[in-house]
């Protein structure tokens, strides 16, 4: 998943999100109102984890901002001000759940998982194309029926390309929903993960993987 994570706490926030990135999740940091707004309008998340007393205001407002925007992203909120008020003012403002500080990063977790299968069912559970096949739900893949052993970045690659078949999905596409901000663009990262899952994925059959030089990459036949 991509999570914007949204907390000026250094040391808590250094925590959440080296832990998130522990479990494979692709995180962009933010600390203020101004910064989580703009970024939850401008990009594409999964969860947003959002902390209530920032320096430039209160968490509710980037709520607010983003359902103004019909963002249906699923908002988990974080705060020391657990009293029901304040979480009804929160829940009312737009989030789908409240936790209170501290918590056990277990708990976190359990709450970030929920959320994320709350997404909006925008898109067909299940892609396929020839003989490949896109579980989205499980996060797996098989190909003739054979499952395809994919690293968590080689799998998003295959998942917005099977969301696109037949379109040209550019290096940039690809790069924010799979990596996040910190990602160097002069890397050869993209490169080396498409590589890798084209001997996976066409290890058994024709070509699926193709590449458009100087445009990105696709799936379908040449």
């Amino acid at each position: 998943m991509r999570v914007l994570l949204v907390e000026d706490d250094a040391h808590l926030s250094n925590i959440v999100e080296r832990a998130l990135r522990s479990r494979g999740h692709a995180v962009d940091t933010m600390t203020t109102v101004a910064e989580a707004t703009k970024a939850g309008i401008s990009n594409e998340y999964n969860v947003i984890v959002l902390d209530r007393q920032l320096p430039d205001g209160d968490g509710v407002e980037v709520c607010r901002a983003l359902r103004a925007q019909q963002q249906s992203v699923p908002i988990l909120m974080l705060t020391v001000r657990d009293s029901l008020s304040d979480r009804v003012e929160g829940l009312d403002a737009g989030a789908d759940d409240y936790l209170g500080k501290p918590f056990e990063l277990e708990e976190f977790f359990a709450r970030v998982r929920a959320l994320g299968r709350r997404m909006p069912a925008v898109h067909e559970p299940v892609l396929s194309y020839d003989d490949l096949v896109v579980d989205t739900r499980a996060n797996t893949a098989t190909r003739g029926g054979r499952p395809l052993d994919l690293t968590r970045k080689e799998y998003m690659t295959l998942e917005i390309l099977a969301r696109n078949v037949g379109r040209v999905v550019s290096r940039a596409e690809i790069t924010e929903y799979v990596w996040d901000d910190r990602h160097d663009p002069v890397s050869n990262a993209l490169e080396v993960t498409v590589n890798r899952l084209r001997s996976k994925v066409d290890a058994s059959g024709p070509p699926l993987v193709q590449t458009r030089r100087g445009a990105g990459y696709y799936l379908g036949r040449e």
